[in-house]
């Protein structure tokens, strides 16, 4: 096999390690992701479990970036402390080098049972948690796979000529061959991805154990750099919890290289076997970073704050520029095609605005709070600006003639606004009318009742992102799964009501104190999913594919 060749199969092994691994991370957040925000969101007021919880995630998404997005996210709308938040981040990434660990094991017989499995379910039910259990599972098969072929694929580098050419000038400039897996962690943003990578190598006799060490250094250096890359335009309290997570793992890991090559210590210690060295090298650094945080994460928070603060006094200005911009350009109303691609702009930051409000509504049902409160319904004045901003500005446009298309189009825009403006009246007037009162007269779901509610909530959450991007992409597929969650969350609607009926039958005192906001919150929510759906019927209709009536034809 020609170096050629070895590379091209290498690649593949590759390409399809990093496909698996984002396979299973977008299963679970599909599956189960608005259950497990909701439950981090209760959990990180304490700092201690924050760690334990910030673990679990990483284990469960298979990637601490998706959580340190996930917790930046929550300091920035002030639902966590950035203290907290970036003591959940270094349990997160202790998760995530369990999951190496757990996935370096000869797991070779759970491939075919995961991919039989998963594809069996995927293809079988309709039904929305169980299809993407079975994409969680054929995730994993493929992830699993991935690393035999791996191993394969880098089997003839051990007889390559070059290779003892390549290893000798790394090993001898180890701070070059750190900072190439950094960068090879970063392109890859995986850190797991790129530790299976490093131990299948070494497994097979490619890159000797001592060097191992030092690039697993490099990739904790590199996935460090992912998520402050990501959150770089986010808000200052936002980004604090990543950089924080930068300084400490970064600064950990140089120091940890220096002492390496000045020492240069046996290896026994990390276990028997080169691969299994190299992910336990992975885990126990990543364990010591956690233990040196506690005491230290006062002191690196500060730090963090400190950075950020110097960072963005130069941004703020063109970010608040950003912010006042908009895409109705008035220059181009005689153009068509361009102002009704203004428009399309223009409507996809309201839908940013709808999607906003819907996620941040659910969090108040939760922990009640006035403030907050005031400033989701201050959202809804955005809203309504947007809205009419967009009408008059559509209005202007097809005042002049327009050939079918753009005619159609504009009418789409039109319509897709029209119920994005209803979805914030919605949320608004009724949802947080319900928040209010729960708040005043201190009421609580029981927790059967509470986690229906949010199975509804995450069905027409999940229905708003679906119809934003067919507002877009016009996705036919797309189109159709969006009335089919329809129907699903009409059985989930009124499945609810039946349970809540029995409690309400059997005496249970906090379903009577809770009955009128649950099933109006309900009817609500349904509303709200009839209104985003509705986006996505012109897709259906100019294909022919929706009905003019539900009623039978009767004779």
């Amino acid at each position: 096999m020609t170096g050629s060749e070895v590379l091209l199969h290498l690649g593949g092994a590759v390409a399809l390690m990093l496909y698996a691994t984002r396979m299973v991370r977008t299963g679970v957040e599909r599956a189960y992701g608005e259950v497990l925000r909701l439950r981090l969101r209760r959990t990180l007021d304490r700092p201690g479990l924050a760690v334990l919880v910030g673990a679990g995630l990483a284990i469960a998404f298979q990637s601490s970036t998706a959580v340190t997005l996930l917790i930046a996210s929550f300091a920035g709308s002030g639902i966590v402390g950035g203290l907290t938040g970036q003591l959940a981040v270094r349990g997160a990434e202790v998760g995530s080098a369990a999951v190496a660990k757990l996935l370096s094991f000869n797991l070779s017989l759970l491939v075919p049972v995961a991919l039989i499995a998963g594809t069996g379910l995927f293809m079988v039910t309709e039904r929305r948690e169980y299809r993407q259990v079975g994409r969680i599972l054929i995730g994993v098969g493929l992830l699993l796979l991935s690393l035999g072929m791996i191993g394969e694929a880098s089997e003839p580098l051990r007889d390559s000529p070059a290779l003892p050419a390549v290893v000798a000038y790394f090993s001898g400039d180890p701070l070059a061959a750190y900072l190439l897996a950094a960068l090879v962690t970063w392109l890859f943003h995986s850190s797991i991805a790129a530790v299976l990578l490093l131990a299948a190598l070494v497994g097979r006799g490619v890159v000797p154990e001592d060097l191992a060490i030092v690039l697993v250094l490099g990739v904790n250096l590199g996935s460090s750099f992912i998520a402050p890359v990501l959150t770089r335009s986010m808000a200052p309290e936002a980004r604090v919890v990543p950089v924080g997570n930068l300084l400490m793992r970064g600064a950990g890991s140089l120091a940890l290289l220096a002492a390496f090559t000045a020492a240069t210590p046996a290896l026994a210690f990390l276990g028997s076997g080169d691969a299994a060295r190299v992910v336990n090298a992975h885990l126990l650094f990543n364990v010591l970073v956690l233990c040196l945080g506690l005491p230290l994460s006062r002191l690196v928070y500060a730090a963090s704050e400190r950075l950020v603060r110097l960072t963005t006094r130069r941004d703020v200005p063109e970010r608040s520029a950003e912010i006042d911009v908009s895409a109705l350009d008035e220059s181009v109303i005689g153009v068509p095609r361009q102002a009704l691609a203004n428009a399309t702009r223009e409507v996809l930051r309201t839908c940013e605005l709808v999607e906003a409000m819907l996620a941040q509504v659910i969090d108040l049902y939760a922990d009640p709070d006035e403030e907050r409160t005031c400033a989701l319904a201050a959202l809804d004045d955005r809203l309504d600006r947007k809205h009419a901003a967009i009408k008059l500005y559509l209005a202007r446009v097809t005042a002049r003639p327009l050939d079918p298309v753009d005619a159609m189009r504009a009418q789409e825009l039109l319509g897709a606004c029209v119920k994005l403006e209803q979805v914030g009246d919605i949320v608004v007037r009724n949802l947080l009318a319900h928040v209010r009162k729960k708040m005043k007269y201190d009421l609580h779901f029981t927790p059967d009742g509470w986690n229906e509610l949010v199975r509804i909530h995450q069905s027409v959450l999940g229905t708003a992102r679906l119809a934003f991007n067919v507002l877009v992409s016009r996705d036919l597929e797309t189109a159709r799964q969006i009335v089919e969650e329809k129907e699903r969350l009409r059985d989930l609607e009124r499945a609810s009501s039946d349970r809540h009926f029995g409690r309400l039958s059997e005496g249970t005192p906090r379903s009577i104190e809770t009955s009128t906001i649950h099933l109006d919150t309900i009817r609500d929510l349904k509303q709200i999913n009839s209104l985003l759906a509705a986006i996505a019927y012109p897709v259906l209709e100019e294909r022919g594919m929706l009905r003019g009536s539900r009623l039978r034809a009767v004779r």
